[in-house]
């Protein structure tokens, strides 16, 4: 079997694998009620949805300089993705007055700790 046909067969199972981690984040982020679940799901399926697919890419293209620009675009997705996610939910949960009644907030056990 010929080197190409092999790189191109697990890429292209890779990139598959990559494109069905996206349909189940749009069916997470569907599928919940709340906004931090529906951000939770959305933040986990783009950094693994992007990190996959980018290595199905990677397969593709073969060990060049290109290949070497995707690895730095999935390491720099890697951190910046949850830390924006991460500031965008507390946002959240700072200016939502009625998220307390749907979830448990940790910052709301630490006061009533404080006042005990």
């Amino acid at each position: 079997m010929n080197l190409e046909i092999l790189r191109f067969i697990i890429g292209t199972i890779v990139l598959t694998i990559g494109l069905l981690t996206f349909a189940l984040e749009v069916f997470g982020s569907y599928r919940y009620e709340f906004v931090l679940n529906r951000m939770h799901a959305a933040a986990l399926g783009d950094t693994l949805g992007i990190g996959i697919s980018l290595t199905g890419l990677i397969i593709f293209s073969g060990l060049n300089f290109t290949s070497l620009k995707m690895l730095l675009v999935i390491v720099f997705l890697w951190f910046a993705s949850p830390v924006s996610s991460h500031l965008i939910s507390r946002l959240e949960v700072m200016t939502d007055e009625t998220l307390p009644e749907h979830c448990e907030l940790d910052y709301l056990k630490e006061e009533e700790r404080e006042e005990a």
